[in-house]
């Protein structure tokens, strides 16, 4: 099941805009403080680096993972998610627009 939708957020305006223009993305915040973000991977193989530990929830097309350390390609599509520790990486290869939620914390 994926995440349609948020209530009650204040929404950073400003795009987040990495690697070129392959990942965009705004944070916002929850009315409990909680910080998100939405956002798309464009095709691509990227590497992103994490302080804070990251819930990576596919809400449409997909992608695969693979966490530092790991040698294995891990499948996600709509409705999956995937963790990442804090002060860690992770790399994902996109051949289809990624949609996303990066849950923080």
């Amino acid at each position: 099941m994926t995440t349609d939708s948020f209530t009650n957020v204040t929404l950073n305006t400003r795009a987040n805009v990495y690697f070129d223009g392959k990942c965009v993305s705004h944070g916002f915040t929850l009315a409990d403080g909680t910080k998100k973000s939405v956002g798309v991977v464009l095709p691509a193989t990227l590497t992103f680096n994490t302080a804070a530990p990251e819930i990576m929830e596919c809400v449409a097309g997909g992608c695969e993972y693979r966490l530092a350390g790991a040698t294995e390609w891990v499948p996600s599509g709509p409705g999956d998610r995937f963790s990442v520790p804090a002060d860690s990486s992770f790399e994902i290869r996109v051949a289809e627009a990624y949609h996303y939620i990066c849950h923080f914390g």
